[in-house]
């Protein structure tokens, strides 16, 4: 028997000015499961770059999703569309979503949605899909990662970093890792990274050539830009694969392209959130199948702090601090 839910919610709104502390709770209606939708009951919550990207105005949901930040959750399936059969009232789970996340309740495509181990809290479950999903599409699928290949990542002690370093290992590959920080340059060594380099005091360029004995790097993730972008070209090797994620630094660059022509590197770039429908499940059960058996195992969440959900404003100073390791979470229970 399902139980008695309420008409009203409690969810993040973003003030005008779209500063950090203009974000507060506010009151909206309960969201109603589609037929092929779950409706779950949010325990927690990751945040992440782009919600903060949205709070200013860069980066709006898009069609037809929630205009409530919050880009994965965790927690209990407490109601189901007419059609949705895959998961039973009171299952356990973590979900990609194109918002909706800052919240008590959302709604999320029932092939959207994966099964939380038994041991694993809703903190733990929320810090776990933007990273996956974003390492798996850009660095096993966009990149090629192959086992015995060099991966770079800048930002390694990022939720993103922390998770692509675990995967990549997880998987046989050799990873090299830019941090602001001796703390942080230490976080990633202790996650396996085969070397750090804090950029603030190294060339991340010749630390690369120096670890690959001059051969370069395989596989770049990048999500600074900027002037990163023509050193990239440089740092890697021999049909290269460079794959933005953000441009943190900047979109645009005086870049010399001769290097992708004479190295014939490959250059991409994707973002997860406007992926169609299609796409988003074939991606989900990718990650299931691939990933998902080694979760809590070879592939840990790793998270740095945890606000309670009207204290978002908090969480969003600290994202912008850069001062975190791992994944910053929302507490969204009541």
């Amino acid at each position: 028997m399902s139980e008695k839910l309420p008409q009203n919610m409690n969810a993040v709104a973003i003030g005008a000015d779209g500063a950090p502390d203009s974000l507060h709770l506010t009151t909206r209606n309960m969201p109603q499961p589609q037929a092929n939708e779950i409706l779950v009951r949010i325990g927690a919550a990751g945040v992440n770059r782009g919600d903060c990207m949205q709070r200013i105005g860069l980066y709006p949901p898009p069609p037809g999703a929630p205009d409530i930040m919050g880009l994965e959750f965790a927690g209990t399936v407490v109601a189901r569309g007419d059609m949705a059969d895959k998961w039973q009232l009171g299952s356990r789970v973590t979900a990609l979503v194109a918002g909706g996340g800052y919240a008590e309740y959302a709604c999320v495509n029932q092939d959207h949605a994966l099964a939380i181990p038994d041991d694993m809290s809703f903190t733990d479950a929320a810090a776990l899909p933007e990273t996956i999903f974003t390492v798996f599409a850009n660095v096993f699928e966009g990149g090629d990662l192959q086992k015995g290949e060099t991966l770079l990542v800048h930002g390694g002690s990022s939720g993103i970093g922390t998770t692509a370093i675990q995967m990549a290992k997880h998987s046989g590959a050799k990873v090299v890792v830019t941090a602001g920080s001796d703390d942080k340059c230490a976080a990633c060594r202790d996650l396996g990274a085969d070397l750090t380099v804090n950029y603030k005091s190294q060339d991340f360029v010749e630390a690369c050539h120096d670890f690959t004995e001059g051969a370069g790097i395989n596989v770049i993730l990048d999500m600074v830009g900027g002037d990163y972008i023509a050193r990239n070209m440089e740092a890697a090797a021999l049909g290269g694969r460079i794959v933005n994620i953000a441009y943190m630094q900047g979109f645009s660059a005086e870049v010399n392209f001769l290097p992708v022509m004479l190295k014939r590197l490959t250059l991409t770039g994707s973002t997860l959130r406007a992926r169609p429908l299609a796409e988003k499940t074939r991606l989900t059960q990718a990650v299931n199948k691939a990933f998902w058996p080694y979760i809590g195992a070879a592939v840990k969440p790793i998270v740095d702090s945890v606000y309670p959900l009207a204290e978002a404003s908090k969480a969003h100073a600290h994202m912008e601090s850069s001062l975190h390791i791992g994944k910053i979470i929302l507490d969204c229970s009541s």
